[in-house]
């Protein structure tokens, strides 16, 4: 994932926290714009990919293709759990994220 989409979230955050404080809210002019949902679409595709690269290897493996080792298979599987798992738990942090804004009284 991008740390450059990171950044960038992470600096509208704070200046929404900075203004829900009442403060003026600080303006980084040097970080160039980024769409979240590009970001999105972007972590959505490289978590695909793994997840077709770790099937891949798998295919291969049972298929009995030369060069394919059952350490490689295994790392990959675990690869691609790991990214699936870390976007799930972002997806959820989104959501609780969404309904505490939704849920907040004006």
């Amino acid at each position: 994932m991008s740390t450059q989409g990171i950044n960038q979230l992470l600096g509208e955050l704070r200046a929404m926290s900075s203004l829900a404080a009442g403060q003026a809210p600080a303006v980084d002019k040097t970080a160039p714009e980024v769409d979240f949902s590009d970001v999105l679409k972007s972590t959505l595709e490289q978590v695909n990919q793994v997840q077709n690269t770790s099937l891949e290897l798998q295919k291969q493996f049972e298929l009995g293709e030369e060069g394919v080792n059952i350490q490689d298979v295994m790392v990959s599987m675990q690869k691609a759990s790991l990214s699936f798992q870390t976007m799930v738990q972002a997806r959820n942090k989104l959501v609780s994220a969404y309904q505490e804004i939704m849920n907040t009284q004006v």
